[in-house]
């Protein structure tokens, strides 16, 4: 993992207006990985995603902590079923244009 590929929590917590606490029950849940260098923490460009989804559940439904992650946890789970769905369908297809 390089250095270039983090992006300080103090950051997102200024780009976000939330607390660095809120980022710290994010990981004591799993629901992120923080990276510490030097005493700074830092999450991986990759899961910005999660955390802009993160956000909206927090905001839009002004849940705490564990609704979130339970919130978080079922939309995976249906964006896994989705994904198997749609390669049950596409396997399907080849049967049916014999």
């Amino acid at each position: 993992m390089q250095a270039k590929d983090l992006i300080s929590i103090d950051a997102l917590c200024t780009s976000y207006q939330v607390e660095i606490s809120f980022f710290d029950q994010l990981h004591e849940v799993g629901l992120i990985e923080v990276t510490t260098i030097e005493k700074e923490a830092y999450l991986h460009q990759d899961h910005i995603t999660d955390i802009e989804k993160i956000m909206r559940i927090h905001n839009d439904l002004q849940l705490d902590i564990e609704a979130i992650d339970v919130v978080f946890n079922l939309l995976n789970k249906v964006a896994i079923l989705e994904n198997e769905l749609n390669a049950t369908r596409n396997r399907l297809r080849i049967y049916e244009d014999f």
